[in-house]
């Protein structure tokens, strides 16, 4: 088989633009043949993956359907949409935008409710005195069902919402809501507030794998090329190379490794080279000073390529 690795990518706004630039700083170019109307695109010099240009919610369906192999669409849409995601496809890696929360709020004038034990209690009292259950206003209905019943909610009627989820309540169209939020800002505008633990799934967008793809050689490699690409980039982004001539006995490696996550590359001469998660660079140069090193010195790497590529390893190990 020589079917291309298909990548389907937002085709407009924001999206777009923070998925080129996520591919870009792997050194991925996405280009569009015809320009920006053009709903199909190509990877600069990888003639073995080809991209579409859909709407998010689009990107989700095709993944389920196998029509896609790569897309970059929200964890929320993933949950919510695909029936058994975990069967279907494979989160590659989080991008680092399109944050929101997948939340339940009340209103703020139900003072007793602070969370979701206390919604299974006024759920079990409603209908006896409003002769109706809770009316809850979503476009979450699967994610609502099961998180609801992980409660112990039960006597509740779905409203589907395709407008404002968050005015059902002010409207008198529903009783509260399970939405989406990024700042929670509207919510407080419309007087509702987050239950304690009513945050339902913490997402953003992810790049996805379609597990029932047709996952042909040609596919396969591309894929392969691509994901090693990002975790070289990611792995240089969240790393740096430490240097210092110091001499260190294994016992000592392994401090600095389970104390600062610093893991020995290499030996220079009397040079140790370590890569070291960024935020632990200071301490552990502070560490190695304590050790008898006279000077340590820290480089940003553009990219870290390993024989042994993680992202692709747990994809192949899924698709067969």
């Amino acid at each position: 088989m020589t079917r291309k690795l298909i990548v389907a990518t937002p085709s407009k706004g924001r999206l777009q633009e923070n998925a080129n630039a996520f591919f870009a700083r792997a050194g991925l170019e996405l280009t569009q043949g015809r320009g920006a109307r053009d709903y199909r695109g190509a990877v600069a010099g990888l003639d073995g993956a080809e991209v579409a240009y859909l709407s998010a919610s689009e990107i989700t369906g095709r993944l389920a359907r196998g029509e896609v192999h790569f897309g970059i669409t929200g964890e929320d849409l993933v949950r919510e949409e695909i029936a058994d995601p975990d069967s279907k496809v494979e989160l590659i890696a989080p991008l680092g935008f399109g944050h929101a929360n997948v939340v339940v709020a009340v209103p703020q004038a139900w003072i007793d409710v602070r969370a979701m034990a206390d919604l299974a209690d006024i759920a079990d009292g409603f209908r006896a005195r409003h002769g109706r259950g809770l009316r809850v206003a979503t476009k979450y209905i699967n994610t609502t069902r099961r998180f609801f019943a992980q409660h112990a909610v039960g006597d509740y009627r779905i409203v589907e919402s395709s407008g404002a989820t968050e005015g059902a309540p002010a409207a008198g169209a529903a009783d509260l809501i399970v939405d989406i939020t990024t700042t929670g800002a509207t919510l407080a505008a419309n007087a509702l507030k987050v239950l304690d633990d009513g945050v339902i799934l913490r997402s953003q967008a992810n790049l996805v794998a379609s597990l029932t793809a047709p996952w042909s050689e040609t596919a396969r490699e591309a894929a392969r090329i691509i994901l090693s690409r990002i975790a070289a980039e990611e792995a240089a982004r969240t790393t740096r190379e430490v240097r210092a001539a110091v001499s260190l006995n294994e016992e000592c490696l392994q401090d600095a490794q389970a104390t600062f996550g610093a893991v020995l590359r290499d030996r220079n001469g009397g040079t140790a080279i370590f890569a070291c998660p960024t935020n632990r660079v200071a301490a552990l140069a502070d560490w190695l000073i304590g050790k008898g090193a006279q000077r340590v010195t820290s480089a940003r790497l553009d990219y870290v390529f390993l024989a042994s590529n993680a992202l692709w390893g747990r994809l192949a190990g899924r698709i067969g």
